[in-house]
């Protein structure tokens, strides 16, 4: 607590620090599908979905985290549905955060952090993608706030299911 001019004590809301502290690939692969049947990829016309899951969890060292981001890539041919290629990446950061309250440090961690990394997943995945004989993906920006409250309603019916009697 501090005191203002008047003598009263005013509280002020603790000072968030976040920093990355390293980034890294835990683990990609990329296969070319199109390749393998040795048709062009010009001759096709791609359909893209994008599955994105996420985890942290606390280092051993104070005030330290681990976030990693999954991507899961998936490309057919849109008249027939045949698969195109399919990349997956794991994309792993580790950050150093203080200042967030305990009660939300989970959202913190599974929001801002993947948020902050973001614009370096898709710089892999454009270049993965282009180095594979497609054009660049440029993945759309993902909405981590959405993603992390459908995991939190996910988790709730999973948990009323369990809860309620057959």
């Amino acid at each position: 607590m501090a005191e203002n001019g008047n003598g009263a004590e005013t509280t002020e809301a603790p000072q968030v620090k976040m920093s990355v502290l390293g980034q890294f690939i835990r683990d990609m692969s990329f296969e070319n599908i199109v390749a393998q049947k040795g048709i062009s990829a010009s001759e096709v016309t791609p359909e893209i979905q994008v599955q994105v899951s996420l985890d942290a969890r606390k280092r051993a060292i104070e005030h330290q985290y681990e976030v990693v981001s999954k991507f899961k890539v998936t490309s057919t041919n849109k008249s027939d549905k045949s698969p195109l290629f399919l990349m997956e990446l794991d994309y792993g950061a580790i950050f150093h955060v203080e200042g967030v309250p305990e009660e939300q440090l989970h959202p913190f961690l599974l929001i801002e952090c993947p948020r902050m990394v973001f614009p370096y997943v898709r710089r892999i995945v454009s270049d993965v993608t282009r180095d594979g004989g497609f054009p660049p993906l440029n993945i759309d920006t993902v909405d981590f706030l959405a993603l992390y409250r459908q995991e939190l309603a996910r988790r709730a019916s999973a948990q009323k299911a369990v809860e309620q009697p057959s």
